[in-house]
């Protein structure tokens, strides 16, 4: 099980990268349109450079739903490799059986 301070703050993070989405798509248009003078576009950058870096999308980290482990995770699944491993052999998760050869 992972430390409940870093999955509190993954949890935080991808909170607020819900809520700065349409803002940063907003600023990163306004940046990269070379139509538009340079100093607007610069203004854009500052400002896009003042928000919290944690509304970002990429500092969001992928964790297991269950353990909330950060590696070795299957995204189709959301769960870590152990965490799969677990519910496939239950039989918890549908059409997932064991392989042989």
């Amino acid at each position: 099980m992972a430390k409940l301070s870093s999955i509190n703050r993954n949890a935080k993070r991808e909170r607020m990268a819900v809520r700065d989405k349409s803002k940063r798509a907003a600023l990163k248009a306004v940046v990269m349109d070379r139509e538009l003078p340079v100093e607007d576009r610069f203004n854009a950058s500052l400002k896009l450079a003042e928000l919290p870096r944690n509304g970002a999308k990429v500092r969001v980290r992928l964790r297991c739903a269950i353990t909330g482990r950060s590696r070795g995770n299957y995204r189709k699944f959301k769960l870590c490799r152990v965490a799969l491993r677990d519910l496939a052999s239950a039989g918890q998760i549908p059409g997932m059986v064991k392989a042989s050869w």
